[in-house]
């Protein structure tokens, strides 16, 4: 993503969005800030990055983050989507995945994490 480009964080918990919230306002380096807001607070529209729990981007988002492992085919409607899941969440990644292998125009990648640094998989 290059830096006028805006992104959308979707989890569908709002104390998990909170506690997103929280940590980069507090948790995050000075050097490496990312501007955000929580949708629904004010000037959505002007949020480089939108925290919701929904999938439409106020911000005129083109890509979106679902954060919560619960995969959304309004995904599908942005330029690019990342998914997050975890161990809970695993087996509806996987379904999402081989769903996603069928469609044309979808370019797949996935990554995992190995002693601490992001590997591509696939």
């Amino acid at each position: 993503m290059g830096q006028s480009e805006r992104l959308i964080v979707v989890h569908d918990d709002p104390a998990e969005l909170a506690s997103l919230d929280r940590r980069l306002w507090t948790e995050a380096p000075a050097d490496s800030f990312l501007a955000h807001g929580v949708v629904d607070e004010g000037r959505d529209k002007d949020q480089p990055i939108l925290l919701t729990g929904r999938t439409v981007a106020p911000n005129g988002a083109r890509n979106i983050l679902i954060a919560d492992g619960e995969w959304r085919p309004a995904a599908l409607d942005y330029d690019r989507a990342f998914f997050l899941f975890d161990e809970a969440t695993i087996a509806g990644a996987r379904s999402a995945w081989k769903s996603l292998g069928d469609k044309q125009d979808i370019d797949r990648h996935y990554w995992a994490q190995e002693e601490g640094r992001w590997v591509q998989k696939a």
